[in-house]
Parts: C-alpha cells; sequence; structure tokens
C-alpha cells in the first residue's frame, strides 16, 4: 500500500510540474518565412555530455518559469540556448538556467527558437519572444521596462542580435503584440559566439551598436576558439559608451552551461548574479530606458 501510495505521489508531482510550465506558441498562423509545417521539435538521439538536443524547430515556443518566491525587481528574463544555429541544448543551456534564475527570484522564459540554420527566423523568433513577454507584464507581475535576455554560444550571438538590430523590421507585423518594442531592456552573453566575423577578426558588421544599445554583461574565456567574441563586442560596447561588465578568465572553454566541474561554470553564475542586483534589482537600469523603438 505504501509503494502505491509513493508511485502516485510521484505522478502527482510529475503532473503539477508540468502543469506549472506554461507554453506559449509564438506564431498563432503561420510563421514568418518558415516553409515547413509546425510540428514539435526533434530531440536528437545524441546525448553526448548528458545534453537534450533539440532540431528542426518549426514552431517556436517560450517555456515559462516561475518562481516561488518572485524578488521585487519584476524583470523577467529570456534565456536562449547555443548550439551552432543547428540544434539548441535545450537543458544545459536553457531549463537549467531558467531554475537557477527561478533561485533569484526572477521569472525565466526558456526560447526554443528556429533551427537549424535559419538565423533570420532565430531574429524574428527572439524579437517575437521579447515582444509577448513584455504584452504578459500585467499577467506575469513583471515590470515591462525589465525584460532581458540571456544567451549562450549561438543563443549569445542572437541575444547580441537582439540588442543592436531592435529597429530593424525582421518580419511584418501580425497583431498588437509587434506594435510593441523589441528592445531586451539588458543582455547577458555567457560565451558568445559568431560576433568578431569582420575584417580581422572585428565585430560582426550585421550588429549595429548605439549608445541605444542595452547594458550588458558578457563572460568568456582565453582558451575558448570563440573567446574573441567577447573581446570585440565589450569594446564594440564601450566605444559606444554602453555599460559593459567584461569578466574574462584563462580557463573554461566552450559549452559549460551552469554544471559542476568547470572552473567558468562555477565562476560565471555568482559574478552574473552581483551584476544582476547591481544594475537590474536597482533603480540604476532606469536610466538606460531610451528610445527603444
Amino acid at each position: 500500500m505504501r509503494l502505491i501510495f509513493t508511485v502516485l505521489l510521484f505522478f502527482v508531482i510529475l503532473l503539477s510540474q508540468a502543469q506549472a510550465r506554461d507554453t506559449i506558441f509564438l506564431w498563432p498562423n503561420k510563421v514568418p518565412g518558415e516553409i515547413d509545417v509546425k510540428h514539435t521539435a526533434i530531440k536528437s538521439k545524441n546525448t553526448k555530455g548528458n545534453v537534450i538536443r533539440l532540431s528542426k524547430v518549426t514552431n517556436p515556443s517560450l517555456i515559462v518559469f516561475k518562481p516561488e518566491k518572485a524578488n521585487k525587481s519584476g524583470a523577467a528574463i529570456i534565456v536562449c540556448p547555443g548550439g551552432g544555429y543547428n540544434i539548441l541544448a535545450v537543458d544545459k543551456e536553457g531549463y537549467e538556467v531558467a531554475e537557477w534564475l527561478n533561485k533569484l527570484g526572477y521569472t525565466a522564459f526558456v526560447l526554443q527558437y528556429r533551427v537549424p540554420q535559419k538565423q533570420k527566423g532565430a531574429l524574428n523568433d527572439i524579437q517575437r519572444a521579447i515582444r509577448f513577454v513584455r504584452s504578459k507584464s500585467n499577467e506575469y507581475q513583471l515590470d515591462s521596462n525589465k525584460i532581458g535576455v540571456i544567451g549562450f554560444s549561438a543563443g549569445g550571438s542572437l541575444c547580441a542580435r537582439a540588442s543592436t538590430l531592435f529597429k530593424e523590421v525582421s518580419y511584418s507585423k501580425i497583431d498588437a503584440i509587434d506594435q510593441l518594442s523589441c528592445r531586451p531592456d539588458f543582455s547577458m552573453l555567457i560565451y558568445p559566439a559568431y560576433l568578431d566575423k569582420g575584417k580581422n577578426r572585428s565585430l560582426t558588421p550585421e550588429l549595429k551598436i548605439s549608445n541605444n544599445t542595452p547594458p550588458c554583461f558578457i563572460f568568456g574565456t582565453a582558451d575558448d576558439k570563440y573567446g574573441n567574441s567577447s573581446l570585440v563586442m565589450t569594446s564594440a560596447l564601450r566605444d559606444n559608451n554602453v555599460p559593459v561588465e567584461l569578466h574574462y578568465q584563462y580557463k573554461g572553454g566552450h559549452g559549460y552551461g551552469l554544471r559542476a566541474g568547470n572552473v567558468a561554470a562555477e565562476n560565471w553564475p555568482s559574478l552574473a548574479e552581483d551584476w544582476l542586483r547591481r544594475m537590474v534589482d536597482s533603480s540604476e537600469l532606469n536610466k538606460y530606458v531610451r528610445n527603444q523603438k
């Protein structure tokens, strides 16, 4: 009898957890520029490194992670997993990060953006996601001027694009949500990639940085083959008087997420938490709420 009760309790817990995770599909009808029909993302058979990899995302979505106890900032953070724009490392650089943010009291949204190799579609998706979260401010008790992004590797590239291309009309407006700003109010780039595609490994020409680009936290390492991205992005932000905080350590590699056993993975979260407290939880961010349209 006790065994039956335990099993039932286990399934009740699983059910309650599933119910707590709202899924928001970004595009009610046709997905802009998408030729494939909408379907559930394909989970790869490759689980190397104990990572869940999603591929063939055709119906972009946000998975909602609500904190048990929200802090007083009202901030929300959209989490963008990496994967080279080919797959999404959706647990290591998505769900696990969202759960960490929940522990800090932030509402998190994990973005499942289009892959593989649909960079324009991915920009559509993150712009729509920022607008969607902003439209849900009252429902989730958020401050509409504190909608940020955090991205890893290719997800960091996507967040950098969202932070610099928010005036670009990347898709045709479909409803009232698209009247809202798609400018993130702050951005966090963790071992970002593909930001140094310019001449002589300079800033990727697509990225249009101005003094209206939101404040940014960047973490990278010297032994990451993509490590130059952190340096050129920081330099460009500094040259445009955008508040930027860079942490760059000598060792850590790439693709570590939050997982224990890697010195970089064990260091960046506390540094990011401190930056969030100073920049986002206080009134400091209000200085940088500028012309978002």
